[in-house]
């Protein structure tokens, strides 16, 4: 917590924030919390928390990684249901803020075309997925199928992201803490890329 109060830079903040719950005994807890509401507004990835339980509590990855699928999915039916019931006074605003407007038909036409497939490739790549998870609920999709897929889709991402820190260790987090503004470029332009290639789905 002291380096998130010593740092001016707010995504620093945010990050060592999030961060240092990893040394708390609601470290799982937490990240569960964390993983709900990522998948309907919450701007920081449950990825960040869940690399730093694996760094400081190796044994629990595979534990980590459940209750972060677990929590993602739960948020994401929490996300179809803002899009489905509170879109106007809640779904627009976390849609205008993600600048998600533009892809709003084109998730339309994925989930009407390729359906599950399509949520696949939001729950997996730097997408934002609250922008689908909403925008499913707002449309009226079928609830059951991103149920699906998302446990599909966010298992691979968390359980791969968990069991890649657990087999390379620390030096990975030495490596984004030091890197950190360029971890969130690349992060960034991995998104923008997400986003590219869902064009090629048409």
């Amino acid at each position: 917590m002291d380096l998130a109060r010593s740092s001016k830079n707010p995504l620093r903040k945010l990050y060592f924030w999030t961060l240092h719950w990893a040394d708390t005994k609601v470290a799982i807890p937490v990240l569960f919390f964390l993983s709900f509401i990522e998948s309907s507004f919450f701007p920081i990835p449950p990825d960040v928390l869940l690399m730093a339980i694996c760094f400081a509590k190796p044994k629990k990855w595979l534990q980590a990684a459940v209750w972060c699928t677990v929590g993602s999915v739960l948020g994401g039916v929490f996300g179809w249901y803002i899009g489905w019931g509170l879109w106007e006074v809640v779904g627009q605003p976390i849609v205008a803020f993600y600048h998600g407007e533009a892809i709003m038909e084109h998730v339309k036409e994925l989930y009407t075309t390729y359906g599950f497939w399509g949520i696949l490739v939001a729950a997996i790549t730097p997408i934002p997925y609250k922008v689908f998870t909403i925008a499913s609920g707002m449309f009226q999709f079928s609830l059951p199928l991103l149920i699906v897929a998302s446990i599909v889709g966010r298992g691979f991402r968390f359980f791969l992201v968990a069991g890649l820190i657990r087999v390379l260790g620390e030096k990975v987090r030495k490596f984004i803490e030091k890197r950190l503004e360029l971890c969130l470029i690349v992060g960034t332009i991995l998104g923008i890329a997400g986003f590219a290639a869902l064009k090629f789905l048409r």
